[in-house]
């Protein structure tokens, strides 16, 4: 047998990506990668398009990934921009913005690391609902096959993500999800798909709007559930509001709890594809390590949101500032390579 450091990058993402997903009866694979990180800057300014680059949007420099992988981040969420890779519906995939694109994953390649390619489109295309008379479920289902025939062969992809925060198309969403996953599968039934639900993917309401999402096929049998998180009043993630004096720092605890009762219920592996404090209340921190600990019980992987050179002074930002880690990441850096899951939870 050959030994690991003698076999190519495509077979170590390959090996990497079969222990993120389970673990055969009796067989020996490394502990999944429970910390990740979003990495903005592609889909900014969603409400321009096609956009100019550098000015509207961002993407990596090419030297960028090293930083994290130093901190031993393994994992990214990265978000595109529907309109920007496919400018008009059912056409060819834009090919300077999927050159970008095949920028940032040859570059997580070269690094060992490995990136889940989020749709950053809230079901929507030019504003128009996945659904509708405009944007026929058919067309989403057209930029899927034309994603997945592109980087199918991808050493960096670990998994697709095929639509962030669907919202206002409870009737659309669990036709349009499948059509999502038949046509990858068309091209690809390697990689797992994450699969966000209604009521932008609210990890606190999971179970009210998702159930009809349990009558999904896949027949790599490799969909994962991935639920958004934010602890502030209104669970939007702009914390707006002064937190109250009485601010319960078990809140994400409690707001992740539903879906994750909810997995085990139905047998599903899970994920938590965006979650993030401001790094200025002691509070918010503690909040962040209560929920952290929780996932990690469960083995629910999470990417927190966000990083990148292009978000300036966001106050979710765990991105280094004048050579200094954000507060945030002194939390995140407890659970960079802890737990002993062997499989994608929850774990009852």
């Amino acid at each position: 047998m050959k030994g690991i450091g003698s076999i190519s990058r495509k077979a170590k993402r390959t090996l990497a990506g079969i222990a993120l997903i389970a673990t055969s009866a009796g067989a020996q694979a490394e502990a999944i990668d429970l910390i990740g990180l979003n990495i903005g800057g592609a889909a900014f300014a969603g409400g321009i398009y096609p956009g100019k680059y550098k000015t509207n949007y961002f993407f990596p420099a090419p030297d960028y990934l090293q930083q994290w992988k130093d901190k031993g981040i393994r994992t990214i969420r990265f978000p595109i921009l529907w309109e920007r890779l496919q400018w008009e519906l059912n056409e060819e995939l834009n090919e300077d913005y999927a050159s970008l694109i095949d920028g940032v994953l040859e570059q997580a390649a070269e690094h060992d690391m490995r990136v889940i390619l989020d749709i950053h489109n809230y079901a929507r295309y030019k504003k128009q609902k996945i659904g509708s008379e405009q944007v026929p479920i058919s067309a989403y289902e057209d930029l899927l096959e034309r994603i997945a025939r592109r980087w199918k062969d991808s050493e960096g992809l670990y998994a697709y993500d095929i639509m962030n925060e669907p919202h206002g198309v409870d009737e659309y969403w669990p036709a349009a999800a499948q059509a999502g996953i038949d046509a990858i599968r068309k091209h690809d039934r390697e990689r797992p798909l994450l699969i966000e639900g209604n009521f932008w993917s609210s990890s606190y309401l999971w179970r009210k709007y998702n159930d009809p999402l349990l009558q999904l096929k896949d027949p790599a049998d490799k969909l994962i559930f991935s639920a958004h998180l934010y602890v502030d009043k209104h669970g939007n993630g702009l914390y707006k509001d002064p937190l109250p004096d009485d601010f319960d720092t078990m809140v994400g605890v409690k707001r992740a709890r539903p879906f994750v009762e909810w997995l085990i219920e139905h047998g599903r592996k899970g994920h938590i594809g965006e979650f993030g404090v401001p790094g200025d209340d002691p509070r918010l921190l503690e909040a962040m390590d209560n929920l952290l600990s929780y996932l990690q019980q469960h083995c629910i992987p999470m990417n927190y949101w966000a990083a990148g050179k292009a978000w300036g002074n966001y106050k979710l930002s765990v991105e280094p500032k004048d050579g200094k880690d954000r507060p945030q990441w002194a939390v995140l850096e407890k659970y960079v390579g802890q737990g002993d899951c062997q499989a994608i939870g929850p774990r009852g």
